[in-house]
């Protein structure tokens, strides 16, 4: 009788089931919950999971800090592009949501022939930072010395980068690159990809242009070679991350000057990136750790930019200026900035009218520009990131390619309008100010109306709000 008393009777069966299903759903609402905490994060631990047992070198992973032991790499085999870039035109990145505004990572994976892409805009990027190599190279393009006890140069990482882009591009786009070998040497790491020679010329053929990897600085070459601005990032024996390379040709609104030998953290406080501290600091810390060679990653983010029409400079600038070669202030955001030659108070002042705001901690200024927001005038700034670590000497390669679309081009995107006015306006206090959205937020109404007109229309739905997020 006690064993039969602690049983459930049928009778009671219902209710018992009743109750288990409710426990049930409650533990799982709790579970999903969690889920969706955790889920950036283990995104993060799936991308930079370790390589297979056989591509790993025995001591890697368990290495000091700021060691690396030089791996071999299985090269993935590239498929040649099927289109010459003359014919390719920009990939359409927008990457905005309807919606809540959110401060993340926002990595994905990347196929190994995607890490370079060339479109049809490579003559004007490449006769922009011809222009600006030439014209002020020692402060765009730089290696810094070795800080002793804690990261070595970023001499190596510099010259392995090089040979990097020659292999790759040239068996990605055979019709745009041309290149010479070596003969084959016994040893094999003096050799290039799949055991050939090593590159000792590289073509750019459309452009008529030759580079001697053995003599050319290596970071001037890379820079030409490609539409990207990169920097190198190289492990210390405080396990941060140092910038100790780069080539930051056309960043718009910061200097690779300001930030060289910087740690990743630095990097981005001293810009004051809102949230950086608390949103992103541990992920990216741990994320650049882990990074293993087989996984390369991508991202997305885009900015704002106004840009003073060309006809409404005064004085009209000289032939041989910057905004001459570039008009639309891809290189520098002059408008919004000022001169590239002042510092960051003095072109804080440009744009604020020496008005600013204290938030926090933090000084943000509150803009103020004499030149009208218009869909003419405003362009969707976006960049394009790849993260790629080098098996020789484990340096971090950051890829920055950027896109400049015209808001007037934007507005003829169905649903695109309303969706990239509901991203701006969704942007805390503190995105706001470093994004200087009152720069440019008079054109705000206008994209509303588009996006009305396309309800009007029958172009978009109401409900239709599903992004194709980053495009």
């Amino acid at each position: 009788m006690a064993l039969l008393s602690l049983l459930v009777s049928w009778a009671d069966f219902p209710f018992a089931t009743a109750c288990v299903l409710a426990v049930c759903v409650l533990l799982a609402s709790r579970a999903s919950k969690r889920l969706r905490r955790k889920r950036a994060e283990s995104d993060l631990l799936t991308l930079t999971s370790d390589l297979p047992e056989k591509a790993s070198h025995p001591k890697q992973k368990d290495r000091e800090q700021g060691a690396w032991h030089p791996l071999e790499f299985d090269y993935p085999r590239l498929e040649p592009s099927r289109e010459h870039f003359s014919n390719v035109k920009p990939i359409p990145y927008r990457p905005f949501k309807w919606g809540d505004y959110h401060v993340t990572m926002g990595i994905r994976a990347m196929p190994f022939d995607e890490w370079i892409e060339l479109d049809c805009e490579f003559p004007q990027f490449h006769k922009v930072c011809d222009y600006r190599i030439r014209t002020r190279a020692d402060r765009l393009v730089s290696v810094h010395p070795a800080q002793p006890g804690v990261v070595p140069s970023g001499d190596a990482a510099a010259e392995e980068l090089l040979y990097e882009l020659a292999e790759y591009l040239s068996r990605r786009h055979p019709d745009v690159y041309r290149v010479t070998r070596k003969p084959v040497s016994r040893i094999s790491d003096d050799n290039g990809w799949y055991g050939e020679g090593k590159i000792k010329h590289i073509t750019i053929i459309p452009f008529s242009e030759t580079y001697d990897l053995e003599t050319d600085e290596p970071l001037k070459v890379a820079r030409l070679l490609m539409q990207e601005d990169f920097t190198l990032m190289l492990e210390g024996t405080d396990g941060r991350y140092y910038l100790q390379a780069g080539a930051v040709v056309i960043a718009g609104s910061w200097k690779l000057e300001d930030k060289m030998g910087m740690p990743l953290e630095d990097i981005h406080t001293s810009g004051n990136v809102p949230q950086y501290q608390s949103k992103l600091q541990m992920s990216m810390d741990r994320f650049f750790r882990r990074l293993p060679l087989n996984k390369p990653v991508i991202r997305n983010n885009y900015a704002v930019q106004l840009v003073q029409e060309p006809a409404m400079r005064v004085p009209t600038p000289a032939p041989d200026s910057l905004l001459a070669v570039d008009p639309d202030e891809l290189a520098w955001a002059a408008t919004m900035n000022g001169s590239e030659d002042t510092g960051d108070f003095e072109r804080a002042k440009h744009i604020n009218d020496q008005v600013e705001l204290v938030h926090a901690d933090k000084r943000y200024p509150e803009s103020r520009t004499s030149t009208p927001a218009t869909l003419r005038t405003v362009r969707l700034r976006t960049e394009r990131q790849t993260l790629r670590r080098l098996p020789r000497t484990g340096a971090i390669v950051f890829t920055i390619r950027v896109y400049q679309t015209p808001f007037e081009e934007i507005v003829r995107e169905p649903g695109m309008a309303g969706r990239l006015a509901s991203a701006i306006r969704s942007w805390p206090d503190d995105v706001a100010r470093y994004k200087a959205r009152d720069a440019y937020e008079a054109v705000l109404p206008l994209l509303d109306r588009r996006h009305e007109e396309e309800l009007e229309q029958g172009l978009i739905s109401e409900d239709d709000k599903k992004n194709n997020f980053p495009f």
